[in-house]
């Protein structure tokens, strides 16, 4: 590895120096999670159901509840070796009530297995975010070749659906739970019109892209408008358009989670919910973990779709590289 080159503005890196370097920042990025939840941690100390209450209650003064557990002050617990705390029925552990520490995070997949049907609840939200894009595709690509196409359509409604952007998403749940209940029905469309305010503009805007001197050179060859629609705007706005679907993958799982929490229908967003009820921290990274795994998983798959569908993009990247 050219440390050197490293340090280049804007150099390129070679496909093993980039393994190396993904590996090498994750695992930084494990170590400081774990260094910082272990600094953000606190002992507490819990009781011995076996433990009749009234041995105990001798050293309840020193000790306060909190969320059935007895916390104990630093001072107090260095005070209390580990025989005098069995002594009372009672045991010294450590907790993460802001940060789990990643073995706990680990160990909580185990549990959302087994308790919180994670697998099914996964794949539930996965159809929800394919169905929401396919909707939000077939509608949004047309629309955004008309508006960005014909100037009389632009002009009456390509100001007005561009204002749609600025909407909070959040504050439209209401109107879609009064039109369509809380079903899977509610939650696509939801997720679908989220992606259409952000898709039909980015259509539009790729339109505009075109280069003039490929529209010159089809209208030198006598193209008519659909052979020009066909042979450049719809090989140059779908080569583009790919990469936009891609980013707004990673948007799409916020809506999700939003419509998801609404009702008790199953999902991602639900088990998010049900673990900030139960205070279960641990369980709420494991899921965030399971979505980031996820989107990465879909980026890869768009990826490998833009290259066996657009290969002419990859070419100068891969001598690049």
């Amino acid at each position: 590895m050219n440390f050197k080159r490293l340090l280049e503005l804007r150099g390129n890196l070679e496909s093993k120096d980039k393994i190396v370097l993904t590996i090498v920042g994750a695992l930084f990025i494990v170590l400081a999670w774990f260094l910082l939840s272990e600094q953000l941690s606190k002992f507490v100390i819990s009781q011995d159901e076996t433990i009749e209450t009234s041995k105990i209650s001798k050293v309840n003064r020193k000790y306060y509840d909190n969320d059935s557990l007895l916390v104990a002050s630093h001072d107090l617990l260095e005070e209390l070796d580990e025989e005098k705390l069995s002594a009372f029925g009672l045991k010294k552990n450590k907790v993460y009530p802001l940060l789990p520490s990643p073995l706990e995070v680990l160990k909580a997949f185990p549990d959302l297995n087994k308790n919180d049907d994670v697998i099914g609840n996964t794949f539930y939200s996965i159809r929800l975010n394919l169905l929401g894009y396919l909707v939000a595709i077939l509608i949004s690509i047309p629309l955004g070749f008309v508006l960005g196409l014909i100037p009389l359509f632009r002009g009456l409604f390509s100001q007005i659906i561009d204002s749609y952007r600025f909407i909070p998403l959040t504050a439209v749940t209401g109107i879609f739970i009064m039109w369509l209940g809380l079903g899977s029905e509610m939650k696509v469309s939801f997720l679908a019109f989220g992606i259409i305010v952000y898709l039909i503009p980015v259509v539009v805007q790729r339109i505009d892209e075109v280069q003039k001197v490929y529209l010159n050179t089809v209208f030198t060859l006598g193209a008519t408008s659909w052979q020009t629609i066909k042979t450049v705007y719809f090989p140059f706005v779908f080569s583009k358009i790919i990469d936009d679907i891609r980013v707004l993958t990673a948007i799409s799982w916020t809506y999700i989670t939003i419509a998801e929490m609404l009702n008790k229908g199953g999902g991602i967003g639900e088990l998010i919910w049900t673990a900030k009820r139960q205070s279960r921290i641990d369980k709420a990274f494991a899921i965030l973990i399971i979505i980031v795994v996820i989107g990465i998983l879909q980026d890869r798959l768009f990826v490998m779709i833009d290259k066996i569908l657009f290969p002419f993009k990859h070419i100068n990247k891969g001598n690049k590289n």
